[in-house]
């Protein structure tokens, strides 16, 4: 019988640790969070702040969480030792706090570990500790201050009656990030521009790169992003044509000579392994997976004993890896081995204590993996371990060349980049090269090929992808490893944004939204604010602070005041005056009550882009195109009949839950499926396959065939 029980959040770790720990273990899962905070109360928070002390009520998860409450407590009855193994970050130690609270543990084992390997768990069972009040206090801090914000804040959407939902500390401040660069694209004029350049016979082309006379009608040109990305080489700006064409026949009127030579040689350092944030970027240009995804797939990894824990903002590597990635170097790729491993400068406010994203054994054979893991978890294990030991290599040396070349009193200039050893871009490729200029002389003549100029124009900037908004996120100090991912995609749950074009673009409702809260409560969108609120929530992590004592000042120093003041910039926004909008695009076909003509609303969610509506008297007209007769059609209500879901009694093969048959609209025609009834699963990856689709032969799934069941009974 076993006589030590171990409690993790993911039942995903059981199998696994089921497997290191040995028969005398019983190792159970808690699903995540099994208490929340009651919705009772003022406003339903489920808490109080008086004095200085915040009151809070805890009440199980709903039925889940009472459910898995009582199936531990039974668990705990059947031995005599209990750990607690939940994540090792704020959140985990605050489950580990609430566990122990639900189960009435008293002296409870909190062991922590990066990686669920054998070694590293024993080494977690043999040094247990208490639970770390300072990180629990901060997790409490972060539930109670993110309820008291949405609970108090959301209302004031509510009054707009335009389909806001919500609003909150980090979701409304990352808002305002998009909906700011948004307002930016709006307003920008675009501007032309002439690039002259000149062709040698020697084999390269020079760019107008100005003149010994000063030039009034000419900008300097950057052919680097703000990244220090390489762009496409241009020459300093010219803002005409007549100087462009003045440029280009002074070029073919003169003769051309080699001005000067620049060289030199320089060291690219090796980048840190992963941390959250920049897996989630990497993965979202390399692979095209968004941030949820990655965190998914990690996570699988995690749980299978093949990554560290993947949330965590720390860049430190184990000793132990180390030694292994050096040793592995010196054995398959000895040149690479540096005398000495590059130190990377510290995240500020990131948790040492954790250890950066890497592979649990660098050794694993790659053929034996491909064949474990799916396709997506195989692709995302092979960019951290690459990114992994490229962060123990040489750096990459890069010779870069600059050519300076004259004609008359005009300065002409070619750039070469030429990558002399590759070093960590071995494994890890973020180096640009340019075609290797020819070796010339000081004062050699070159022989002119061609002169010209290309006509361009100055560009906006660029809407964020999920990725590159994280990096954002991260620079700006808002939310945590934790919670870039979610949040992200309550904001297109939500429908504040949407993604086009693998960027994201702030909708009508997100735009009206984000106004809205940037004259109500204008702190809580700017970056700076909420970058110091949760620099708080790190000084409560460190025992600096007291939780309580910051969060009722907070509230009755600032939250207060500013929920009046947003009450009475309220009422602006109710005006019946509309406010001015840009024009919207109308159709030729014409509404059927009031006759004139519909406007065409964009949606990305429909396949022709767009529906129409009235925007005139009739304002609850709306027509879809219908594919099936091939016209305008006002929507058709769905009776309660077609719009049910029937449990059936077959089992989800994934899942085991039983499946549910729907019925849904397509061409005209109701159709039925079958699908996992479980709504929260169906959105995991692993479950985007379970639907089986009626045929005249009964239900089929491309993936799992044919549903050899006689006959589905309706429960």
């Amino acid at each position: 019988m076993p006589t030590k029980l171990l409690i993790v959040e993911s039942p995903g770790k059981v199998k696994k640790l089921s497997q290191i720990l040995g028969s005398d273990w019983l190792v159970k899962a808690s699903m995540g969070h099994v208490r929340e905070l009651a919705n009772d109360g003022i406003d339903s928070l489920g808490f109080e702040l008086e004095s200085g002390k915040v009151q809070c009520r805890f009440v199980p998860r709903g039925s889940r969480g009472k459910e898995t409450i009582a199936q531990l407590k039974s668990a705990v009855q059947k031995v005599k030792t209990v750990f607690l193994a939940t994540d090792d970050d704020r959140e985990g130690e605050t489950i580990a706090w609430h566990l122990q609270q639900a189960l009435n543990l008293r002296q409870p084992q909190r062991v922590v570990y990066s990686e669920i390997t054998p070694a590293a768990v024993k080494r977690a069972i043999a040094n247990p500790r208490t639970i770390n009040q300072n990180l629990v206090d901060a997790g409490l801090c972060r539930t109670v201050l993110d309820k008291l914000v949405g609970y108090k804040g959301s209302p004031l959407l509510w009054k707009l009656q335009n389909g806001a939902k919500s609003m909150g500390r980090v979701q409304s401040a990352t808002l305002h990030i998009l909906c700011d660069r948004e307002r930016q694209i709006e307003a920008f004029v675009p501007q032309d521009y002439w690039s002259v350049f000149v062709d040698y016979a020697e084999g390269f082309r020079a760019f107008y790169h100005g003149s010994e006379t000063t030039e009034t009608d000419a900008t300097p040109a950057d052919d680097a992003t703000p990244n220090g990305e390489r762009t496409a080489p241009e020459s300093t700006r010219v803002l005409s044509e007549t100087e462009a064409d003045r440029l280009v026949q002074q070029a073919q009127a003169f003769p051309h000579r080699v001005l000067s030579i620049e060289g030199k040689t320089i060291n690219r350092t090796p980048p840190p392994p992963f941390v959250t944030s920049t897996l989630q970027q990497a993965a979202g240009s390399r692979l095209k997976f968004s941030p949820e995804k990655t965190m998914q797939v990690a996570q699988s990894l995690y749980e299978a004993g093949h990554i560290t824990y993947m949330r965590t903002d720390s860049i430190e590597l184990s000793p132990e890896y180390r030694s292994a990635a050096r040793q592995w170097l010196i054995e398959h790729d000895p040149d690479n081995v540096p005398q000495k491993v590059t130190h990377h400068r510290k995240v500020k406010g990131s948790q040492e204590a954790h250890e950066a994203i890497r592979p649990t054994d660098i050794t694993r054979a790659s053929a034996q993996l491909k064949l474990e893991l799916s396709s997506d978890e195989f692709a995302l294990y092979v960019l951290i371990w690459k990114r992994a030991i490229a962060s123990q290599c040489q750096p990459a040396k890069v010779r870069q060349t600059r050519i300076l070349t004259r004609s008359g009193n005009i300065n002409w200039q070619a750039k070469g980049q030429v990558i002399e050893f590759a070093g960590y871009s071995k494994y890890w490729n973020n180096l640009s090269t340019d075609v290797e200029l020819p070796i010339v002389q000081v004062n050699q003549p070159l022989t002119l090929t061609q002169a010209a100029h290309e006509q361009k124009q100055t560009q906006p900037p660029p809407r964020y992808s999920e990725p590159k908004l994280v990096q954002v996120m991260e620079r700006q100090g808002i939310g945590r490893p934790s919670t870039y991912a979610p949040t992200i995609q309550t904001l297109k749950d939500r429908q504040y944004v949407e993604v086009l074009k693998s960027v994201l673009q702030p909708t009508a409702l997100g735009l009206e939204v984000d106004r809205f809260l940037s004259d109500a409560l204008p702190d809580l969108v700017r970056s700076e604010f909420t970058a110091q609120m949760e620099g708080s929530l790190d000084a409560i992590a460190e025992g600096e602070q007291n939780w309580q004592h910051y969060l009722t000042n907070w509230n009755a120093a600032y939250f207060q005041p500013a929920l009046l003041q947003a009450e009475r910039v309220l009422p602006q926004y109710l005006s019946p005056t509309p406010r001015s909008e840009k024009p919207v695009e109308r159709s030729k076909t014409r509404c059927p009550n009031c006759q004139k003509p519909l406007a065409k609303i964009k949606s990305a969610k429909l396949k022709k882009k767009y529906f129409l509506k009235c925007v005139e008297e009739c304002t609850d007209v709306v027509l879809f195109w219908s594919e099936y007769s091939k016209r305008w059609e006002i929507p058709q209500a769905k009776s309660a009949a077609q719009t049910a879901s029937k449990l059936t009694e077959v089992p989800c093969p994934v899942c085991q839950k039983l499946l549910e048959q729907y019925s849904y609209q397509k061409d005209g025609q109701t159709k039925l499926l079958l699908r996992c009834s479980d709504a929260k699963a169906r959105r995991e990856t692993k479950h985007k396959d379970v639907v089986y689709f009626q045929t005249e032969k009964g239900w089929w799934s491309p993936k799992f065939g044919e549903l050899k069941v006689e006959m589905l009974r309706d429960r």
